[in-house]
C-alpha cells in the first residue's frame, strides 16, 4: 500500500512544477487573460470552497451545482453504456441485423450532438432530462461500436467448446461472448466517459444550474479567475473519473490478465 501511494506521488511530481512555472510566468507577463494560479485558487475558494469543514469546505453554490452535474453525467453515461452494449452485442452476433441497422446507426453517429441541442431543448426543455439524454446520445457510439467489434471477433474455439458442452444461447452470451468482448467494451466506456464531461458542459450552458452554467456565468461576467477555475475543476473531475474507471477496469479484467500469464 505504501509503495502504491509513493508511486502515485511520484507520478504527480510534474503538477507542482507546472504550478510554479505558471505562477512565475503569469506574474512576469502580467497579462489580463492569464491570471496566476494563486489568484485562481483564491477565486475558486470564494466561489465554491468557503463552506465549513463538516461539508468538506463546499458552500451552498457547490452543493447545488456539483451533485447536479455529476449525477447527470453518470446517469447519461450508464444509459449509454447499457444501451450501447446491448445493441452492440446484438449487431456483432447478427450479420443480418447489422446490415439492416447499419445505415441508420451510421447516420446517427455522423450527427454532431451539439447541432442537435436546439432539438433536445425543444423536446425536453432545459432540465436534467435533456442533459441526460443529450449526453447519452452523444457518447453511446464508442460503446456500441466497440461492443459490436468485440462480440464479432469472439474466438471460434471458445464458441465451439460452448456448443460441445451444450450451453444454451443465454449461457453462451453470458459465459463466452460478453467476457470475450469486455476489453473492447471497457475501451468504449472509457472514451465515452471523457466525451460525457464535454457534453455535460455544453448542455449546461443553456441551463441555470450546474458546472457548465457556472462556467458560462464567469465568462459572461469577464471573471477570468472564475473561468479558469471552472476549467481546472472540470480537468480535475475528468482525471478523477478516469482514475476510478481504470481501477474498476483492472479489477473487472483481472481474470483475463491471469489467464494470459498462465498461457
Amino acid at each position: 500500500m505504501i509503495r502504491k501511494v509513493a508511486a502515485a506521488v511520484l507520478r504527480l511530481w510534474i503538477v507542482p512544477v507546472v504550478l510554479v512555472v505558471w505562477e512565475l510566468g503569469t506574474r512576469a507577463l502580467a497579462g489580463p487573460y492569464f491570471p496566476p494560479p494563486t489568484k485562481i485558487a483564491a477565486q475558486m475558494g470564494e466561489l465554491w470552497f468557503s463552506g465549513p469543514p463538516t461539508r468538506l469546505w463546499l458552500n451552498d453554490t457547490a452543493l447545488t451545482n456539483f451533485p447536479y452535474s455529476i449525477a447527470n453525467l453518470l446517469t447519461g453515461w450508464v444509459l449509454s453504456g447499457v444501451g450501447g452494449v446491448v445493441v452492440g452485442v446484438a449487431l456483432g452476433r447478427s450479420s443480418l441485423l447489422f446490415r439492416f441497422l447499419d445505415p441508420i446507426i451510421q447516420f446517427g453517429r455522423a450527427l454532431p450532438p451539439v447541432t442537435l441541442l436546439p432539438l433536445f431543448i425543444a423536446l425536453f426543455s432545459t432540465g436534467a432530462r435533456m442533459h441526460i439524454l443529450l449526453i447519452a446520445f452523444g457518447i453511446v457510439w464508442p460503446v456500441l461500436f466497440n461492443a459490436a467489434d468485440g462480440a464479432r471477433h469472439v474466438d471460434p474455439l471458445h464458441l465451439d467448446t460452448a456448443r460441445v458442452f451444450r450451453l444454451s444461447r443465454v449461457q453462451r452470451l453470458v459465459k463466452v461472448i460478453l467476457p470475450s468482448a469486455l476489453p473492447k467494451v471497457f475501451a468504449g466506456l472509457r472514451l465515452s466517459l471523457s466525451l460525457a464531461l464535454i457534453l455535460m458542459v455544453i448542455a449546461e450552458t443553456f441551463s441555470t444550474i450546474g458546472i457548465g452554467y457556472q462556467l458560462r456565468v464567469a465568462e459572461r461576467g469577464y471573471d477570468l479567475p472564475g473561468t479558469w477555475g471552472a476549467v481546472i475543476l472540470l480537468g480535475v473531475l475528468g482525471y478523477v473519473f478516469n482514475q476510478i474507471f481504470v481501477l474498476l477496469e483492472r479489477r473487472a479484467l483481472a481474470w483475463q490478465s491471469s489467464a494470459q500469464r498462465r498461457t
